[in-house]
């Protein structure tokens, strides 16, 4: 009678075993789908920042004056300055390549 517990036992062992064993395996893979990577960025180059800040400045934003109060305002309204310069060249070229001219040489 001993034998037939202890088989008993040992097969209750054996699936509790088997279903923890799954679960650890679902979770697992739960765990490694949300520490996936996000997909590579474009990483700003040296030349990328400082044509940027030159368009700022051009566009009327002074960088030395620090923190002066007018921060935040003064740069949006050079990014925003630079924004639609970008925007008004797009559509020449857009336009001129609908009219059938050469596209201006950047």
């Amino acid at each position: 009678m001993k034998s037939i517990s202890q088989i008993r036992l040992f097969d209750q062992s054996l699936r509790n075993l088997a279903v923890a064993g799954a679960i650890l395996m679902s979770t697992s893979a739960g765990v490694f789908a949300q520490t996936m990577p996000e997909p590579p960025t474009h990483r700003v180059t040296r030349a990328e920042v400082m044509q940027e800040l030159y368009e700022l400045e051009a566009a009327g934003y002074n960088p030395s004056q620090g923190d002066d109060g007018s921060y935040p305002a003064d740069l949006q309204a050079a990014q925003e300055k630079v924004a639609a310069k970008h925007r008004a060249e797009r559509n020449a070229v857009m336009s001129a390549g609908q009219n059938g001219q050469a596209k201006p040489a950047p």
